[in-house]
């Protein structure tokens, strides 16, 4: 009834009493679909039914736009409909950005500002696009944005198709004098400024919102402008830092999770005879010691873990609840070799290795763990 009915209002001209009157039966038709108990005694008792439940006080009337039915049924729910009516405003799109920050400042925190040059309303003639602020209706589209056309499918059947309107540009509206900051089109790119909070700890790569605050424009309400904010690569003096202090030994700290990992360098002697000590400087400024006394041997390879040298442990929203915490840090030694011993020094480390061996009575074969030659066998290749 509701389709049969709509179909009819839309091809009657608007000044017909006709026309009126069936689209007051519409909105009826609207009410009784729309409320399970009228839909039900309709569909068993019919109109005459429907009335009867009227008249008898059953349940509380309400009148119903009838246009929200229409725009369930072309889409325009939410945003405005075809007709414009609707529920809601409508959203423009998120907009995201990448914003890079050094680790050093997701370890201290920071408070700091970045650009982003958006699409923002006409301040000239406030989003109207007119010199003038005379804005027309759209005659080819009444102002409504879209047109509806009719296609015949076969004898008696036909297709309505709808589309943005060329007149107009889908704006249901047209001017005269355009505006000669945004040329008519209402809307102009400028650069605004944000405020950034990076909180102790905030893991890289977090995507932080500012509502409404994407592209702007008279037909919606600004989406969400979301902010990626990663770890930027360390950079020494000279390779575009912008502060000689990065210099420090925090810009080799590599990060995972709430931990940091750091390689220290060892020679020979440092790795074998121990004797040698260390002073890192963390991402703060704070220098963390290491070192081994004389006699401890560092294996190659080998990982330190010194607890609480780590990143803050982060909470959302900065809350703090107690003592703060840290991850650890994990320092992995790397012991270099000399390319080439001097010939003395050489000769002088022979001497020395081969009387210790002797005194304690060392088999160089054996500790090798390679099974003993046999007399007399020669192996060929």
């Amino acid at each position: 009834m509701v389709i049969r009915l709509c179909h009819a209002h839309t091809d009657a001209p608007r000044n017909d009493d006709t026309a009126h009157q069936k689209f007051v039966s519409v909105a009826e038709a609207y009410d009784a679909l729309i409320d399970p108990t009228t839909r039900k005694i309709y569909d068993k008792y019919g109109h005459e039914g429907l009335e009867q439940h009227k008249q008898g006080g059953g349940g509380h009337h309400h009148h119903h736009d009838p246009f929200d039915l229409f725009n369930r049924f072309f889409g325009g729910g939410g945003g405005g409909g075809p007709f414009g009516h609707g529920g809601g405003q409508r959203h423009g799109p998120p907009m995201e950005v990448r914003i890079q920050v050094p680790l050093r400042d997701f370890y201290t925190g920071r408070s700091t500002q970045f650009t982003v040059t958006k699409q923002a309303v006409c301040g000239t003639c406030e989003g109207s696009g007119s010199s003038d602020g005379a804005v027309d209706t759209c005659k080819t589209c009444g102002g409504r944005g879209v047109v509806v056309q009719k296609h015949m499918l076969a004898p008696g059947i036909f297709q309505q198709m709808q589309r943005p309107c060329d007149a107009c540009g889908g704006k249901g509206t047209t001017i005269r004098h355009p505006c000669a900051t945004c040329r008519g089109a209402r809307v102009v790119r400028e650069p605004e400024t944000f405020d950034l909070h990076i909180e102790p700890g905030m893991p890289a790569g977090i995507r932080l919102t500012y509502e409404n605050e994407a592209d702007e424009s008279p037909d919606w309400v600004a989406g969400d402008l979301v902010v990626n904010v990663v770890e930027q690569e360390p950079r020494l003096a000279g390779e575009g830092a912008p502060d000689p202090t990065h210099r420090a030994d925090g810009s080799f700290f590599r990060r995972r999770g709430d931990d940091l990992f750091w390689r220290e360098v060892l020679s020979l002697r440092e790795a074998w005879m121990g004797d040698w000590t260390r002073n890192v400087t963390h991402l703060d400024g704070h220098v963390v010691p290491l070192g081994r006394k004389r006699g401890m041997v560092v294996q190659p390879g080998a990982v330190e873990v010194v607890q609480g040298e780590g990143m803050p442990v982060w909470r959302p929203g900065g809350e703090d609840e107690g003592e703060k915490r840290f991850g650890a840090l994990l320092v992995e030694y790397v012991v270099v070799l000399p390319d080439k011993m001097e010939k003395g020094m050489e000769k002088e480390f022979w001497e020395t290795w081969e009387k210790w061996r002797r005194k304690k009575g060392v088999d160089l074969l054996k500790d090798s763990g390679r099974p003993a030659p046999v007399k007399g066998r020669h192996d060929e290749l």
